[in-house]
């Protein structure tokens, strides 16, 4: 995703975050270099936590790789696009 798609979709009213293998301070630092307010940063493993968190109607988490995104974000009840799909943005004609 590009950061001006972030910035749409947080325009949007949705709240936005990443959840990585990278470390979380590395995660933070990328937020913070593009002047982007996070809701949150956290390891994939703690996908189930930020749904926890947030009360939504549907979350998403858009990754690049199978054996971790995809199977992450959908044992915690996300819907997953993969890259090329997140471009198209469906998440805003909800």
């Amino acid at each position: 995703m590009t950061m001006e798609l972030v910035k749409k979709t947080q325009k949007a009213g949705i709240l936005v975050g990443s959840c990585s293998d990278r470390p979380i301070s590395g995660q933070r630092a990328i937020w913070e270099k593009h002047g982007i307010a996070y809701d949150f940063a956290v390891s994939k493993h703690q996908l189930p936590d930020v749904k926890a968190k947030f009360e939504a109607d549907i979350y998403y988490h858009i990754g690049d790789r199978e054996d971790l995104d995809r199977q992450y974000a959908l044992a915690a009840g996300f819907e997953f696009f993969w890259p090329d799909e997140a471009v198209t943005e469906p998440w805003l004609s909800v």
